[in-house]
């Protein structure tokens, strides 16, 4: 009963200032806000970084021509990637499961009065298992397709909205389009992955690589060699694998440095998850600031509270409080400040990310446990700074108390 009196006290303190108590709860309120919105804006756009380099393929390797130099001077890119070392890398590596070459280059391509450059691949089959590259509509050219040098074309959904002027990029399955004047039939529209900001995947062309070898392009060496590993396997052994297959391909001497350039997909998405994380505990150590100076004002307030009421203490005292009594009695006034303003966070901060999420670019993803670490550490702040003024409340004279005016 006596906790259920003080609290029945603390309250009407609380509402006999209410524009007072309301300022020292608007604090907490904002970095409560503030904490939540924060996380769910770094949450929402941790997800969707990851999803963004998981959707260019899982569990793959992607081997590039290193840099040529000479006495530390890089002075170019390597030409040594061929057809026959990608078809090593199938054969010679157990823990290898596709490989696709892939050669790239800048093309014009027209659909009638329609025309737009873009990005076209030449590549095989298996790229767009690799890539997780799924077909919206129509099919992927067949292994035969390419040995035949035929003139098929699989586009992207931007690449072939530019083409058709349509709203329906479908459309353009069946279509004949040319690719730097030569008649390609369209056979597939890639499904949507959207605009990765340094580059769109949707604006892109993609042909058998012997036809982008030898009719559009005239190269003879690859770009890449896309290799995917078999499911569960060690990508860092598949690596160490990979170089060394090449390296006696490529007759490199012990002690010599590589040739090529091998980027371990699984070690980007670790680094964006570490980056992600940084991002995360920044911006929620920003936001706490806000909880800190909300924490500030309660004390300020409370210090005033103790003040105004040394006559009531004095009496209390009196007639025989105790200073524990008092203590609890100023304490749970500043706990039920921070708890009240703690609530009404939550639902601003709910609300905000939301609000956020529909207005602008950014995705929000709110967390159960960054709430729940926002109200415990609007708790802690109420505590912290409501007890230094209850101490001193209790810590008070009685007879000094009671002849204050």
């Amino acid at each position: 009963m006596l906790f259920f009196t003080i609290l029945k006290v603390a309250i009407r303190s609380l509402l006999a200032s209410k524009m007072r108590s309301f300022l020292a709860v608007l604090g907490i309120i904002i970095g409560v806000g503030a904490v939540i919105a924060m996380l769910a804006i770094a949450a929402g756009a941790k997800a969707q970084v990851l999803s963004r380099i998981q959707a260019m393929g899982t569990d793959l390797l992607v081997v590039r021509p290193g840099q040529r130099g000479f006495g530390g001077v890089m002075s170019g890119t390597q030409q040594n990637l061929t057809l026959e070392d990608a078809e090593a890398l199938l054969k010679e590596v157990p823990a290898v499961l596709r490989v696709a070459p892939v050669v790239q280059g800048r093309a014009q391509l027209k659909c009638y009065d329609k025309n737009t450059q873009t990005n076209v691949i030449g590549t095989a089959p298996t790229y767009f298992t690799i890539r997780n590259f799924p077909i919206e509509r129509g099919r992927i050219f067949t292994d035969d397709e390419g040995e035949r040098l035929g003139h098929v074309v699989i586009l992207g959904p931007t690449t072939a909205t530019n083409l058709t002027g349509d709203n329906d990029p479908l459309g353009a399955v069946g279509a004949t389009i040319k690719i730097n004047g030569n008649n390609f039939l369209v056979i597939g529209v890639t499904k949507a992955k959207g605009d990765q900001g340094f580059f769109n995947q949707d604006d892109e062309a993609f042909v058998p690589y012997s036809t982008a070898m030898k009719q559009l392009f005239g190269q003879k060496y690859l770009r890449e060699i896309d290799v995917q590993g078999q499911p569960d396997g060690d990508l860092v052994k598949l690596q160490d694998s990979v170089t060394a297959v090449l390296r006696k391909r490529h007759r490199i001497q012990p002690g010599a440095p590589d040739d090529v350039e091998i980027r371990n997909q699984a070690d980007i998405l670790e680094t964006a998850s570490n980056v992600s994380r940084t991002f995360t505990v920044l911006l929620g150590a920003v936001a706490g600031i806000s909880l800190l100076v909300g924490g500030i004002g309660i004390m300020n307030i409370m210090l005033v509270t103790v003040t105004e009421r040394t006559r009531e203490i004095g009496v209390r005292k009196a007639i025989g409080a105790k200073d524990r009594d008092i203590l609890r009695q100023f304490l749970l006034e500043a706990i039920l400040m921070s708890g009240i303003g703690g609530l009404i966070g939550v639902a601003a901060g709910v609300g905000a990310a939301k609000i956020i999420g529909m207005m602008t670019q950014f995705s929000t993803v709110l967390q159960l446990h960054s709430m729940v670490m926002a109200m415990a550490f609007a708790a802690l702040v109420g505590i912290f700074f409501g007890y230094y003024p209850a101490s001193r409340a209790a810590k008070l004279d009685p007879i000094g108390a009671l002849r204050y005016e």
